[in-house]
């Protein structure tokens, strides 16, 4: 008799442990979130440019959402919509895939090709794949399976973006003989960083160059010409600054917006790199903030996550296009050389061109397509830069945050206000234009969007 209930406690144990693994993984949207901080942290340890970090969210961004659309038909795919980009691999009929765990893998294995320390997002992967393979192995193994082969496709599709041919061309030559010309500046004296970024694919806008700005002010340093007075008010704003203190709201704003992965530090001899987040990843941060708040669903975090990041992506190139076009020196630069040669700024200068500025234009840009998804009176409070050491600050609007990122860099000595201006209206014209030509929600599912948001 006891054997025979030892025998039936055995079966009921072993039954109650197959229960368990065919239960059905569930995929949520804080797991999305999860994925994308691990890529922010890692850029932020490997130290990536501004740009190449915008090219290493938006590819996993676009693999996840693609596996995402082909299960909900409120979303529409990008094939064919963004340039070069086919359509993705399907799984057979009745496989058996589940769709957000086969997105979470596409991301989890493109963010490991594009960043250095692949061992942090493997560490990462691994942890969830050991808590999924334990809940079920066969709906796992399958779903993992599928999201590796569309990983493989896209990063196949990613290939052909001109990344890897730029890794090879030539240096960025500084022109000291032109006194109009960026030069390097203090305190690491970098090369400038990027040259070639206009040569990268874009993926909705045209080319490069759509957006070209109007040129900046013909440089002269005339007292009275538009170029010296643009150049006389960085230096009296960063003066009267100074005169405030470090508790000014004008420096609470700067550094908030800093977003320079390049700060250096010296001690001694001694410089070191600080850990920053890059300008495009304080906007990924804040479409998590977006999207925490909406209560969006996984697919719509997915969808909110590569709306924004198409729109980060092709403003950089825009940017960089213009950057190294018109070449424009730094104001520190000039300052230093003929105005007072103690003066700085209260953020170090990043490593390339002045006009425009990329804060502006990828601000503008990020917060068109934001504005597009949440509405143009969606209030946050942006702790973006907690982990950094900067508190909370509250916004009504993107549009509001956008314009606040971009005279942050006024406040921190670092632009000129024509770059600032034309490069926030370059980006909101290039966001528009990426919102009125993408086509990823259909008509009843995007007006529903605009009516749980107030839009």
């Amino acid at each position: 008799m006891k054997t025979r209930i030892a025998l039936l406690a055995t079966l009921g144990l072993l039954a109650l442990s197959c229960a368990k693994k065919t239960e059905p993984i569930a995929i949520s949207a804080e797991d999305y979130h999860a994925s994308v901080d691990k890529v922010t942290e890692v850029m932020v340890h490997d130290i990536f440019s501004p740009p190449v970090a915008s090219r290493i969210y938006v590819y996993p961004n676009i693999a996840a959402y693609e596996i995402m659309a082909l299960q909900n038909t409120a979303y529409q795919s990008l094939s064919g919509q963004v340039s070069g980009l086919g359509n993705i691999p399907e799984p057979a009929d009745g496989a058996g895939v589940n769709y957000p765990l086969a997105a979470m893998v596409a991301h989890m294995d493109l963010s490991r090709q594009l960043i250095f320390s692949e061992d942090r997002i493997i560490a990462f992967r691994d942890s969830l794949y050991a808590e999924w393979v334990d809940r079920n192995p066969d709906e796992f193994e399958v779903s993992r399976d599928y999201g590796m082969e569309v990983a493989s496709y896209i990063a196949n599709w990613m290939d052909k973006d001109n990344y890897k041919q730029t890794r090879t061309m030539s240096k960025f030559t500084v022109n000291t003989d032109e006194p109009s010309r960026w030069q390097p500046t203090p305190p690491a004296y970098m090369e400038g960083i990027e040259p070639h970024w206009s040569k990268i694919r874009t993926l909705v806008i045209d080319s490069a160059a759509q957006f070209k700005p109007a040129p900046p002010a013909p440089f002269s340093m005339e007292p009275g010409s538009d170029f010296h007075r643009e150049l006389m008010e960085v230096y009296e704003v960063g003066n009267a600054i100074t005169e405030k203190g470090d508790e000014s709201e004008e420096v609470a704003i700067a550094r908030f917006w800093d977003c320079n992965p390049y700060v250096s530090v010296t001690r001694g001899h001694l410089m070191f790199a600080t850990k920053k987040i890059s300008p495009g990843a304080h906007w990924i941060g804040i479409t998590k903030i977006a999207c925490r708040k909406d209560g969006s669903d996984f697919d719509k975090t997915v969808f909110a996550y590569t709306k924004t990041s198409m729109a980060i992506f092709d403003g950089f190139i825009s940017c960089w296009d213009e950057k190294y076009r018109s070449n424009l020196i730094r104001p520190e630069t000039l300052i230093n050389q003929h105005i007072d040669d103690s003066w700085k700024p209260v953020l170090q200068t990043p490593p390339f061109p002045e006009y425009t500025s990329g804060h502006s234009v990828v601000s503008g840009a990020a917060a068109t397509a934001l504005t597009s998804i949440f509405g143009d009176q969606f209030a946050f409070d942006d702790d973006t830069e907690l982990p950094y050491g900067l508190p909370v600050r509250s916004y009504d609007s993107f549009n509001q945050a956008s314009a606040e990122a971009a005279i942050s860099r006024m406040y921190g000595g670092i632009h000129y206000r024509m770059a600032i201006e034309v490069g926030l209206q370059q980006g909101r014209s290039l966001g528009d234009f990426v919102v009125d030509n993408l086509q990823m929600t259909q008509p009843q599912t995007a007006m529903a969007q605009q009516a749980d948001s107030g839009q």
